[in-house]
This record gives C-alpha cells, structure tokens and sequence, in this order.
C-alpha cells in the first residue's frame, strides 16, 4: 500500500482503441491497487468509467471525470473535483499525447493545424493541469507531479515535428516546475517512454499505417535491445508508482527513461 490514504489524478486514464491497455489506465490501477483515491480523468467519459469500473473490481476507489486537456476550465473542473470528494490533492500524473492522431508530420509537412492541435494537447494541458494543481500541494507543502514525456525528446531520428519539439518541451516544462517549487515540498519528474505496445503506439500506427497489428509489433519489437520486445503500460505504470510514492523522497526534476536501452541505440 505505497498510496494508502493518498489522492490521485491520473489525466488520460482511459485510452485509445486497440488491443492490450495503455499507459494511463495501467497508471490508474496500479495507484489504486496501492491504496490511492483516483480520480481518472479522460475526454472519452465512457473510457474514463471503463477504468473506474476495473478498479471497482477491485475493491479500489476511483471517479470517472470527463475533461478536455485543451479547455483551461476542465482542468480547472477536474482539480476542484478532487478537492471536493477528497479534500486534497498528493500525485498528479499528467499521461494526455497524440502524435499521428492530432496529424502530426514532418517538418516539411507540418501544417499550422496540426501543430497547434498536438502543442495543445501534449505540452499546454500539462501547464495547465499543474497551474491549478500547484497553489494546491504548495498549501499542503507536499505533493508529487509525474509527467509523461517520451525518449523521442532525445532522438534526433524521431520523424515528426509536432511530438518530439512537445515532448521535449516537457522535459523542460518538468526541470522549470520542480525547480521552483522544491521548497514547498513538492516534487515534478517526467517519465521518457521508449517503445511501448500500447493501443495509442501500435493500433494507431497500423490503421494509419494501413498495416496490421502484428506487422507494426514485430518492426517495433527489433528497434528493442532489452529482449528484443517493446515495453507495456505496466512498466510505465511501475516507474510512476514509484515516482509518486515516498521511496522517491529526495527526488525531483529527473527524467527517468523506461526504454529498455532503445535510446543508446545512436544509429
């Protein structure tokens, strides 16, 4: 129980279409299956009640919150719905990204749209979650913030323009929080996803791709060195649970790769 009596936002706990589970709905369980109050919060309502159904299963607690990451006032929304049923707020894990889906492309490609589309959703929501999370766990002088980056932050290789300047924003976005808000007791670290098998990494790509599953899985799983096999949402899900727990006390501002060695691969 590393969360007992702990409260929880987990922001895309639903997820995408497609085979397997996904990042945030992982995040949501594993945090409840410790012993956190979550609230999982996602634009797909019915795929934010999905992950407080399995948790109900459970026996854990978790309420389903619909809120768009590019709407200020549904964070907002979100945050004082927390505050509402719990009184408190102790681990915001912001999970929301889109790549393909928001039609990211390269940098010859890239239209303003899109651009704007996937900023919005990958690096603004996560500002504004913590805007209105932050004056909160600086009154309660502790709290822990994970946000989801991606190693694709740090590849040069990484195709589309949109994702990666994002996700590298993040990074930064993370070092800036924890910075400044060290001395309230509240800690900001950012987790890098390497290749995972998610519905969002994988389902998307083949039906843009016009591929199958199996195809994108097997091209993804040789990019591996651990074991030549991509990582799943509970590997993710582990890093955060540590991460939001208080066996990473002393730590803040790190970005922890959960990549299974893909980002020392330079060619």
């Amino acid at each position: 129980m590393r969360l007992k009596e702990k409260t929880a936002i987990v922001v895309g706990a639903g997820q995408s279409p497609g085979e397997g589970m996904g990042n945030g709905r992982a995040t949501a369980l594993l945090f409840a299956r410790e012993g956190a109050r979550v609230l999982a919060v996602d634009q797909r309502f019915d795929s934010a009640k999905e992950t407080a159904q399995a948790i109900a299963n459970e026996g854990g607690t978790c309420v389903p919150f619909a809120a768009d990451v590019t709407k200020e006032a549904s964070l907002k929304a979100a945050v004082a719905e927390a505050i509402r049923l719990w009184g408190r707020i102790d681990v915001l894990h912001n999970n929301v990204g889109v790549s393909l889906a928001g039609g990211d492309a390269t940098p010859t490609d890239i239209t303003e749209e899109a651009f704007d589309r996937v900023n919005a959703i990958n690096l603004r929501g996560t500002i504004m979650a913590c805007k209105h999370v932050v004056p909160i766990m600086r009154t309660q002088q502790a709290g822990s913030i994970i946000n989801i980056s991606s190693v694709a932050a740090l590849t040069a290789n990484y195709p589309t323009v949109a994702y990666k300047t994002t996700k590298a924003g993040m990074i930064a976005f993370t070092e800036q929080l924890a910075y400044h808000n060290a001395e309230y007791g509240i800690r900001v670290n950012a987790i890098l996803p390497g290749l995972m098998n998610t519905p969002m990494a994988v389902d998307t790509r083949a039906r843009t791709w016009g591929k199958s599953r199996a195809e994108v899985e097997a091209a993804r799983n040789a990019r591996v060195p651990l074991r030549k096999r991509m990582g799943t949402a509970w590997d993710v899900a582990y890093a955060a649970l540590f991460l939001a727990s208080e066996e990473a006390n002393f730590i803040t501002g790190i970005s922890l790769l959960v990549d299974g060695g893909g980002s020392l691969r330079k060619e």
